[in-house]
């Protein structure tokens, strides 16, 4: 109850108050649940910031830098943020708890061997299909990701919630199709089925990431920031990885990695460095204290806030598809997260008065 009631405060904008006789736990919980609420909406602004900053980088609508350098730098950006506060950690009286044997520590390198393959898959299913095709068919990993969550987690969501994160799909390809008169819309169901295919290959293997991170984190009661020094180490190794079959694809023409690995920097590139490493940073807090459908929410309606900055500040044109695309979204924001009675009209129930009890007297005959 007292989770439905700081739903409820949340959603009617009412003061965040408790009962004094509300044990201290669930004073806990409730802390915890009232911050990944303002995590969740911080990561919306950064999520929908980091698009608009990664177009202001660019320099002619050509980059200057080397984007995958920026991975790189965001993973060693997360390992130096999450070992000062390991760090700071181990400075208190009670040491946090952190599991070292190796049947635990070999698991960490799982997700970023598959975020490796999914952005292959990416690479591949673009050769099949177009931009436009690849976004649409890229809101499959919010249903693919429900799926995932009660499959692997056992996590039962109920069936206003998955008709909410239907609606989420919905809203937000909804918000992404053009107009029928577009060459566009003609291409959306002409591609190969290979590019289908793969399509939903790639929301299947973004939904995994995502799931098995959270598995992970909530896996033991190990210290957040160790679990994210192990995830990021791993991080950084690959991407290093990757600018290093970088240097051998292009014969060393440009020097090794670190020689350029800061060309074509500007102060807009490093906001675009600090902004991915911050929302990695709380997409991690996420999978801690809450789950994977906040952080799908959260992503999905900062899609849609980009969408509305770009209008103001590119010249990109509102269309009748994006505001039908936010009043769904909305729809499902509010289906997923608001408390039941606010979604149904439930009966309520009758007391009765006791003053306005009517005696009936009852005769107590006896059978002679």
């Amino acid at each position: 109850m007292l989770t439905l009631r700081l739903c409820l405060c949340l959603w009617t904008r009412c003061p965040f108050e408790l009962d004094d006789n509300a044990s201290a736990p669930l004073r806990g919980l409730e802390k915890v649940k009232m911050k990944w609420y303002l995590v969740a909406s911080l990561l919306t602004v950064l999520t929908s910031s980091q698009g608009i900053l990664t177009t202001l980088s660019q320099s002619n609508g050509k980059y200057k830098y080397d984007y995958a350098t920026v991975p790189f730098l965001a993973e060693v950006f997360k390992l130096i943020v999450s070992s000062v506060f390991l760090w700071r950690e181990c400075k208190k009286s009670a040491p946090p708890k952190m599991t070292t044997d190796w049947k635990t520590v070999r698991l960490f390198p799982i997700p970023s061997i598959i975020y490796l393959i999914h952005n292959n898959v990416q690479f591949a299913t673009l050769m099949y299909v177009d931009t436009s095709t690849y976004q649409i068919m890229g809101n499959l990993k919010i249903v693919t990701t429900g799926v995932l969550f009660r499959l692997f987690l056992k996590k039962k969501l109920s069936n206003l919630q998955w008709m909410a994160i239907v609606l989420l799909a919905v809203g937000t390809t909804t918000s992404q199709v053009k107009g029928c008169g577009e060459a566009s819309c003609d291409s959306l169901f002409s591609a190969p089925i290979q590019g289908y295919m793969l399509g939903i290959l790639s929301a299947c293997l973004s939904a995994l990431a995502g799931v098995y991170t959270e598995f992970l984190m909530k896996k033991n009661n190990d210290s957040l920031y160790w679990q994210n020094v192990q995830l990021y180490t791993f991080g950084a190794i690959f991407n290093m990885a990757r600018l290093v079959l970088d240097d051998f694809r292009g014969g060393f023409e440009k020097g090794p990695w670190w020689q350029w690995l800061f060309n074509g920097y500007s102060i807009t590139t490093w906001l675009v460095v600090l902004n991915l490493g911050s929302t990695g940073l709380l997409v991690s807090w996420l999978m801690k204290y809450a789950d994977n459908i906040v952080k799908v929410y959260s992503t999905s309606m900062a899609m849609l806030l980009t969408m509305v900055l770009s209008v103001f500040l590119f010249t990109f044109k509102p269309t009748l598809q994006l505001f039908l695309g936010l009043i769904v979204c909305v729809m499902s924001l509010h289906m997923y997260f608001a408390p039941p009675n606010m979604l149904v009209d439930l009966p309520s129930t009758v007391r009765s008065n006791p003053e306005s009890l009517v005696s009936v007297p009852v005769d107590h005959k006896t059978d002679s």
